[in-house]
């Protein structure tokens, strides 16, 4: 097969860059003779450098992207040096349209179709926000049938290696997590308030998780406010020993060896519930409002699901005269619970837990 050197573009979030990666992985096993960079902000960079699908990954710190000079240097000197064949743009902004206006010789110039990217790619898409997040940009491949039969992949994954696992472990360990018992990752916070799923509920289902299955609680958090949030839900809960407060992912690259080293992830849908996905932790989400598990959770299985107010009351959760509010509070601790116990059902770690609980009466 002919040899494509390609760039795929997937600056801010984590989750996005997670999901996106998918494409890395459908480029590299149509053609393994595919060429992959892949452009990252800085702090997201590190999850992808031993990935198997990716050849390089590029980032941008902070600085470079809010100084116009120094990003506009870089992007020309990296297109000019890499001249590549292919540019995927998945964000298709003022900024990142600059990789393809500064490489018109590429002969695919692929991005999403908005006003001022008529000129610039020769090959634009439009997004179906009631579409699979994947499924969506999978579509820009499409162009390349020209070279070689492309065949979608949903999957996306991480690799952490042992090594990095293995260190973790050694701090949750020094911390006192006993690995016998289950080891729970929850997001019980959110960089935005109003996904946050209201703190009595989610109060109610952890302690649920402690009295069922004798289960070890990792609070994650990062920020001020997220701090300040899981501390009030830790005395909320009576500073239960169960619950290890202070095992804390001080970057990306720690929360992924964190989740990495915990039977189950559970808590409010985001990035870092992307991340368990993707290292194929079994896990469970809280959808808010508007945020769709037919577009943000796909491959969708028993061990991987999530709640959304439609699988309380379809009707009520797409009205427009119910508040936002009244739509999450569709979710109940009843619901979640339910849910979860099917999918804990099939982990033998927590079967085993409750048969210990059982015994002690």
């Amino acid at each position: 097969m002919k040899k494509l050197k390609v760039l795929i573009i997937r600056f801010r979030r984590v989750g996005d860059a997670v999901l996106t990666s998918s494409l890395c992985t459908t480029l590299k096993q149509s053609n393994p003779n595919t060429e992959i960079h892949y452009v990252l902000d800085e702090p997201i960079g590190c999850l992808f450098e031993n990935h198997p699908d990716i050849d390089r990954v590029i980032t941008f710190s902070i600085v470079e992207k809010h100084s116009f000079f120094k990003y506009v240097r870089k992007v020309w000197s990296l297109v000019r040096r890499e001249k590549y064949d292919v540019i995927i743009d998945t964000r298709s902004t003022v900024n990142t349209l600059l990789f393809s206006l500064f490489s018109l010789n590429s002969k695919y110039r692929i991005g999403l179709k908005k006003s001022y990217t008529k000129f610039i790619f020769n090959h634009r898409f439009n997004i179906n926000r009631t579409t699979s997040y994947i499924e969506n940009f999978q579509r820009l491949l499409s162009p390349l049938n020209e070279e070689f039969i492309v065949t979608n992949n949903k999957d996306f994954r991480l690799i952490c290696s042992e090594a990095d696992k293995m260190q973790f472990r050694h701090r949750m360990t020094l911390r006192g997590i006993d690995f016998q018992k289950p080891v729970i990752c929850c997001a019980v916070a959110t960089r935005i308030v109003y996904k946050r799923w209201p703190i009595q509920k989610m109060k109610s289902t952890l302690k649920f998780l402690i009295s069922e299955y004798d289960a070890q609680l990792i609070f994650n958090y990062s920020g001020e406010e997220e701090t300040a949030y899981a501390y009030e839900l830790y005395r909320e809960m009576n500073y239960d020993s169960h619950i290890f407060i202070d095992i804390k992912a001080e970057n990306i690259k720690e929360l992924e060896e964190m989740i990495s080293n915990c039977h189950f992830f559970f808590g409010n849908e985001g990035g870092p519930r992307h991340i368990s996905q993707a290292l194929n932790i079994p896990s469970f989400a809280i959808f808010p409002p508007g945020i769709s598990k037919s577009v943000w959770l796909p491959t969708r299985t028993v061990l991987i699901d999530g709640i959304e107010p439609a699988d309380i009351d379809k009707d009520v959760s797409l009205s427009p005269t119910v508040s936002y509010s009244d739509k999450f509070n569709l979710i109940t601790a009843y619901s979640v619970i339910v849910r979860i116990k099917v999918t804990l059902s099939l982990l033998k770690i927590f079967k085993a837990n409750i048969k210990e609980l059982a015994s002690i009466g």
